[in-house]
């Protein structure tokens, strides 16, 4: 398959773009971007774009799916991810569109049988836009034998210490904004001297409806502040979680931490049992009114 620019693609999107929900996968390295399609296509994305350079290889009887379309796209050396998810939703206002990076995995309740557009229907129906997903750290428990901290078969994550506070109000000194945390957790909690405190809050709204002159801003948040929200005003919402490895990863290939890190197991690492059944039961996934 020949890869087209992003403005390659968007001038000549032939079916990609005509039915949601689509699925955009960045690759910013080579690790388990097999297995990161092959999740998000088993989930029943309508259409799966794969941003990646050309360099990058994948499985023949991955890209060869008729809903997988791979657009040339290098985040090394400058090309902005924000701007492409920004780029695909200008293209196709009223779809469903969902983002996230290789070696990301999207879980959300029931996962396991109902596809996403079952989860997006509803969700739809309880008149929202988008939707808050939790970006949940895993790690390998063994780093001499995973050095990149990547293993999906011994992946572990942590069963506690999130946690959220309220997220100021640049208009409203006295009062955070109304229905909107920044939620914190995980290996960005655990190795805060390592991350930048810009970019230690865990929440993404992953999933979100295209709509005009509705943007994504580089925080993962929404131009549109209905959209950061966790919950309609009426009861709890639906969420979701992006299990993903992409924090680990960072910490163990950056030279400025990853001298400084032995291990990522903690007193409570426990093994990623992929089902959304564990995250239910950590509290880490919510099923709002969907049963």
């Amino acid at each position: 398959m020949t890869a087209a620019t992003l403005k390659q693609f968007l001038a000549a999107p032939g079916t990609a773009l005509a039915k949601g929900p689509v699925a955009m996968i960045f690759a910013e390295d080579e690790t388990e971007i097999d297995s990161t399609l092959r999740h998000h296509l088993d989930l029943g994305f309508r259409s799966v774009l794969l941003f990646a350079p050309d360099a990058f290889a994948t499985a023949p009887d991955v890209i060869s799916e008729p809903t997988v379309r791979r657009i040339r796209f290098d985040t090394a050396s400058g090309d902005d991810p924000i701007a492409a998810v920004n780029a695909v939703a200008a293209a196709a206002p009223g779809r469903w569109m969902y983002y996230c990076y290789n070696a990301e995995y999207l879980f959300y309740p029931f996962c396991e049988t109902r596809t996403i557009g079952d989860l997006l229907t509803f969700h739809t129906e309880e008149r929202r836009d988008a939707m808050l997903t939790y970006v949940i750290d895993l790690y390998a428990p063994d780093l001499g034998r995973h050095p990149d901290a990547v293993s999906l078969e011994e992946a572990q994550l942590d069963r506690s210490g999130y946690y959220a506070l309220g997220r100021p109000d640049p208009g409203n000194h006295n009062h955070p904004r109304e229905r909107q945390l920044d939620f914190h957790g995980g290996l960005r909690w655990r190795f805060e001297e390592h991350i930048p405190p810009d970019r230690r809050k865990i929440d993404r709204i992953a999933l979100f409806r295209a709509q005009p002159d509705v943007t994504l801003r580089a925080d993962h948040t929404f131009s549109d502040e209905e959209y950061n929200t966790y919950a309609c005003p009426w009861h709890n919402s639906l969420t979701a979680a992006i299990a993903s490895f992409r924090t680990a990863k960072a910490l163990k290939s950056n030279p400025g931490s990853t001298f400084d890190i032995a291990t990522f197991t903690c007193h409570n690492s426990v093994p990623f049992e992929w089902h959304s059944r564990q995250l239910l039961d950590l509290g880490l996934i919510e099923p709002g009114q969907w049963f």
